[in-house]
């Protein structure tokens, strides 16, 4: 499994978007299982199969991507667009990008009340890793046009923005 994810580093999603794999301690799976183990203790998925869904929801998030720059030139555009920062509010409150929404409760709220579903909305946090699950869960609420930018808040200010000061997130001890 570790491979597996090394390659597709979205896989975890895929695994339980069409299975329910990895979503609870019961059906979790270690990195060091293979994948053949993991579908045997899974209803003996095919494991070509199981790698296929895999490569194919790998290719759809692929599509969901968008560069920094274009982010940047969405924004100059005439076209709405709308930015979602899903970073935590210690993040937020250390660097933002004014164009920016944080997400909260409220804003969470208004978001889904309020915003039109055909805009732009693109959702980031600070080097895109988890902005993926944010964008399905938004497209699952009826969003039309929902994006992450490629690289989060890192790659704006390596690519667009020098002037937003780059951080690194120190694992917590515990």
């Amino acid at each position: 499994m570790h491979e597996l994810l090394e390659t597709y580093p979205w896989a975890q999603r895929a695994l339980f978007r069409h299975y329910h794999i990895g979503g609870c301690s019961s059906c979790a799976f270690q990195a060091d299982e293979t994948v053949e183990d993991l579908c045997k203790r899974n209803e003996n998925i095919d494991p070509n199969e199981l790698i296929t869904k895999v490569q194919q929801s790998h290719d759809e998030d692929q599509k969901v991507l968008m560069k920094s720059t274009a982010v940047f030139e969405a924004l100059q555009s005439n076209e709405p667009c709308r930015l979602v920062d899903i970073r935590t509010s210690e993040e937020w409150e250390a660097v933002k990008l004014v164009e920016a929404i944080h997400m909260s409760q409220e804003s969470m709220q208004e978001i889904l009340a309020q915003w039109p579903r055909e805009d732009l909305l693109v959702i980031y946090d600070h080097t895109g890793k988890s902005s993926l699950d944010a964008a399905t869960y938004f497209q699952g609420q009826g969003f039309k046009n929902v994006r992450c930018m490629d690289g989060g808040i890192d790659a704006w200010a390596r690519e667009v923005d020098k002037d937003v000061p780059r951080y690194r997130l120190e694992p917590v001890e515990g």
